[in-house]
């Protein structure tokens, strides 16, 4: 087994309201931050051991279907790399 950190990065699906980045826009367009739009992220760090790279990725894609993300209305992606 090889120690892998699975990073899973979790962001509402277009056209959903955001309303954390929606403000955190507003507050830095006021402090005289240009944007051309602004989107949040929840990122998960996650350290397993696995056979290899792909099993890593296989199970953090699963905890992020079955826990992680809400697929009505999240969109993710799973980065792996070994430890």
């Amino acid at each position: 087994m090889t120690a892998y950190t699975a990073t899973v990065t979790v962001r509402l699906k277009r056209g959903v309201l955001d309303p954390e980045a929606e403000t955190t826009r507003r507050a830095l367009e006021r402090l005289g931050f240009e944007l051309a739009g602004l989107r949040s992220a929840d990122r998960f760090d996650i350290d397993l051991e696995a056979e290899d790279a792909d099993e890593a990725a296989d199970r953090a894609e699963e905890m992020a279907e079955r826990l992680l993300a809400n697929p009505t209305i999240h969109d993710y992606e799973v980065a792996v790399a070994e430890k």
